[in-house]
């Protein structure tokens, strides 16, 4: 089994504007296989979204060490996040293709494949600032799939758009990461979760604090008690 990722000792904390510290997770152990989906579930607030990013090399932690292997690429997938809204789509997937290690040969021969998964006609040549909450979607998971990315980190983009583009998405993943791609995703829709995933980690006051099987995991963050 090949590790991709390896977060050993990981912490991220804030500082206010009245310089109160935030621990937001702290001591983070995690690892990522090729051939795995694995959910990260928890609390809003829970610190979901900042473990993504800083698996994605966007934040730096404040402490601990985030090891990728050699040569494997991430694409995160987050609504707010990694468009030019002034580009065209078209532009978009060719500058994340490039950014991803495809030559510019490459990366205009992806276009078409990209263009086709994503469905969404004449607004691929159009400004992002155009697109809808589902296009965004549609766009950044089409582009990170065809420029094969080792792993995609998910950010609750699958849960929007309609229910034709997240079942086209949820096969893909399927047929995509069987042997050498992983998936990281962020859900709070538990049947996506028990649909996709083949371990889920539960995030819970800063800490993992479980990791497995997805049924025990999700079972054991419903009976969390009420903040």
């Amino acid at each position: 089994m090949t590790t991709l990722l390896t977060l050993h000792q990981v912490s991220m904390h804030f500082r206010s504007k009245e310089g109160q510290r935030h621990t937001v997770f702290d001591g983070i152990d995690l690892s990522l296989n090729a051939g795995e989906c694995l959910a990260v579930v928890g609390r809003n607030g829970s610190g979901k979204s900042t473990l993504l990013r800083v698996m994605a090399r966007i934040l730096a932690p404040t402490a601990g060490s985030v090891d990728w292997a050699p040569g494997v690429t991430a694409s995160l997938l987050s609504l707010g996040l990694g468009f030019n809204s002034d580009l065209s789509g078209r532009d978009n997937a060719f500058l994340s293709c490039l950014l991803m290690g495809l030559s510019k040969k490459d990366a205009a021969q992806s276009l078409d494949n990209i263009e086709s998964f994503c469905e969404i006609g004449d607004f691929f040549d159009k400004p992002v600032r155009s697109y809808s909450t589902g296009m965004r979607a549609r766009l950044g998971f089409g582009t990170s799939l065809m420029n094969r990315s080792k792993v995609i980190l998910i950010d609750e983009t699958l849960s929007v758009g309609d229910a034709f583009f997240r079942e086209k998405a949820r096969s893909a993943l399927e047929h995509e990461f069987l042997e050498n791609r992983a998936v990281v995703l962020v859900s709070h829709a538990e049947p996506q979760i028990k649909q996709l995933s083949s371990r889920v980690a539960l995030l819970e006051k800063g800490k993992i604090l479980s990791d497995g099987d997805p049924d025990s995991v999700l079972e054991e963050y419903a009976a969390l008690p009420a903040q």
